[in-house]
């Protein structure tokens, strides 16, 4: 049960990217499942959208999935190289979602959300930005939860840009449900032998969790995985400050990039 990992380049993206795989785990759909989306705890940050990154809607194989509440953020990182300009980021998304669809099988791009180290927040799987959206992120524990992904390799050492903590946590504590502390523990339940833990099985987990935590994989690197304490702690800022930041004082995003 080692991660895969694949090398795509594509002639049209300035850089070459790694892509880290998960198998597909089969629909566990509860009882009290819902497309409904709650009251968020935190204001909906600025959100790059699919159309806004030109995403590649014809690759799309199946309509999205809904499961209930998000119970859980899972944290990844996408394996590119750190030096890449945010401009180009929706030309890697759109590699990203390509190589997602037409290499792992998947039906969209795995990720429920992407954030670049400019700290810009992107659409990821189709289906409603609001909306608890099935994913293909996290083997065993794709439903009740969200994942989100940063744009780049975050191995020991490599400092980790405040923007990127700062636009994960924006994203996380929006998504989150209400009444679940970022900085507490949550009750989930394993859909997939592949996963570190058996189908069937509870286990408790952070709220706010690395890849690492369910599956034999180093993502989202050591460096990333070590700001999680801080991911979690500004979430709780957020969600009680109604959404202005500890680190830019509310201040506006940045600019869409183009692409």
């Amino acid at each position: 049960m080692w991660l895969r990992r694949s090398v795509l380049a594509a002639a049209f993206v300035p850089l070459a990217f790694l892509v880290f795989r998960d198998e597909p785990v089969p629909l566990v759909v509860p009882d009290e499942a819902t497309a409904r989306p709650e009251t968020p705890a935190a204001p909906r940050p600025a959100i790059v959208s699919r159309a806004q990154w030109h995403a590649d809607e014809s690759l799309v194989k199946e309509d999205a999935t809904y499961t209930g509440a998000v119970n859980a953020v899972f944290v990844h990182h996408t394996g590119h190289p750190n030096d890449y300009d945010c401009a180009d980021v929706p030309r890697m998304l759109r590699a990203m979602e390509e190589d997602h669809v037409r290499s792992e099988g998947w039906d969209d791009i795995g990720y429920n959300f992407v954030v670049d180290r400019c700290g810009t927040v992107y659409e990821g799987r189709a289906g409603g930005v609001a909306r608890a959206v099935r994913g293909a992120h996290t083997t065993g524990f794709n439903s009740h939860s969200v994942g989100i992904a940063a744009v780049g390799n975050f191995a020991p050492g490599v400092p980790v840009p405040e923007a990127l903590i700062e636009g994960i946590a924006k994203v996380g504590a929006w998504k989150l449900r209400r009444g679940v502390d970022p900085e507490g523990t949550v009750r989930m339940v394993s859909t997939n032998d592949d996963s570190l833990f058996h189908r069937g099985q509870e286990v408790y987990l952070h709220a706010v969790s690395g890849h690492r935590d369910t599956f034999e994989t180093n993502c989202p690197g050591d460096a990333l995985y070590a700001q999680l304490p801080a991911i979690r702690l500004e979430m709780v800022r957020l969600r009680s400050s109604g959404g202005a930041s500890a680190r830019d004082g509310g201040s506006s995003p940045a600019p869409l990039p183009g692409g």
